[in-house]
């Protein structure tokens, strides 16, 4: 099949499928750069690369079904000397979609098994955020609340900092909303860990909040401090909220934006504990993360280089690319997110004008992601931080708007 400029969106099929941004450069002739996905502006890391690249000369033999020595890597950086404290909360995954869906399945089944037959699920407070929660819950038979909708719900799933909007909660008065927005003895029940004292009060207990998702992948973007600024710090929270709210908390995340590296899939979840990790890799298919993906992550975390880079600039060159953007002169405009995250959500306030800098900035070779498709933000586009010059293409391109 031919591609064109009307239906390059076929790539998805939205009967079964949820709207990603990162498909059109294959379609694109005068390909430059892709502002439509939120990886990082430097690229993939090159040691971690090479590294990929060896391991395909193994790829006769099956990948480490325990997932090591590169999940105790992944753990290693997430923790440092304490890691082996909490290595057996870690799961890596083929992508965070992966583990997503495998949350939300093994949440399913506990609902059943209880006699909720439709149990409730939302997002965060904002008004919308990375979709592949809401659908994985749509496929499962979730009912599906509004953010606004004050009713406690069976799941909860936040992307924080929320992607698209920028909208980002740090650790404090994360912990308050999160305190503030469950039902205090809320039942928990994951694989074989049930909490005996609240089974007998379950038939008291409708829609209660049981099951928390939040996805933290841009989190790392915060700065060296991130890890003290994130729910990856909190473990005796986490604890505290399971053994006496009975609320279990998962930590999402996909590591293939920060480290550039989409095409691998590696996705990682921290579970509030060792049982719960052992309840979803029970449900998981053996080998899901692949050997060049495995000898990857032992490498990129290691590249303290790379990470101090994006750092120190990241923030720099989204203010370079809202002051250019604002060059362009139209007053109306509005730029929503926090300072160090790794795209702007721009609202144009005109439907028409978005769509016509969507197509302007796709003939340029410089594709962005549109608001429409997936969150329906017909005025919002999306756009990745990028080096000077390939910034200034797309600045080129809209000026015509």
């Amino acid at each position: 099949m031919v591609y064109t400029e009307n239906n390059i969106n076929t790539v998805w099929d939205s009967k079964t499928q949820t709207f990603h941004g990162g498909q059109e450069h294959r379609f694109i002739d005068n390909f430059v750069e892709d502002f439509s996905v939120t990886t990082n502006y430097l690229g993939t890391p090159h040691k971690a690369l090479e590294a990929a690249k060896e391991a395909i000369y193994d790829i006769h033999h099956y990948p480490a079904a325990n997932q090591e020595p590169a999940k105790s890597c992944l753990a290693k950086f997430l923790w440092g000397s304490d890691y082996a404290k909490y290595n057996g909360r870690l799961l890596m995954g083929n992508g965070a979609s992966e583990l997503i869906d495998l949350v939300v399945r093994k949440a399913l089944l506990m609902f059943t098994r209880e006699g909720i037959q439709l149990p409730t699920w939302k997002g965060s407070p904002w008004n919308v955020q990375y979709r592949e929660y809401q659908r994985s819950a749509e496929t499962n038979g979730f009912k599906i609340l509004d953010p606004s909708n004050p009713e406690k719900v069976d799941m909860i799933c936040i992307v924080n900092p929320c992607n698209p909007t920028g909208d980002y909660f740090p650790i404090e008065p994360l912990k308050e909303w999160i305190k503030n927005n469950v039902k205090p003895g809320g039942c928990v029940i994951v694989g074989k860990c049930v909490l005996k004292k609240e089974r007998k009060k379950k038939k008291e207990r409708k829609n209660v909040l049981i099951e928390w998702l939040l996805d933290e992948s841009m989190q790392p973007w915060h700065s060296p401090d991130f890890r003290n600024d994130s729910l990856i710090s909190q473990h005796e929270f986490i604890r505290e909220m399971y053994e006496t709210e009975a609320i279990s908390i998962h930590v999402m995340h996909s590591w293939t934006k920060i480290w550039s590296c989409t095409g691998l899939r590696i996705g990682s979840v921290i579970c509030p504990t060792v049982e719960h990790c052992e309840a979803l890799r029970k449900i998981q298919v053996p080998w899901s993360v692949n050997g060049p993906a495995l000898k990857f992550v032992e490498k990129v975390v290691e590249d303290q280089d790379y990470l101090n880079e994006t750092w120190k600039n990241t923030g720099r060159m989204r203010a370079y690319l809202i002051d250019q953007l604002k060059s362009l002169g139209f007053d109306e405009w509005e730029y929503h997110g926090e300072p160090f995250l790794s795209w702007v959500w721009l609202d144009m306030k005109n439907e028409e004008k978005a769509a016509r800098a969507v197509e302007l900035a796709r003939k340029a070779g410089v594709p962005v992601r549109s608001g429409k498709p997936g969150y329906q933000c017909n005025s919002f586009i999306r756009v990745a931080v990028r080096k000077e010059d390939k910034v200034q293409v797309l600045i080129n391109a809209w000026k015509s708007l």
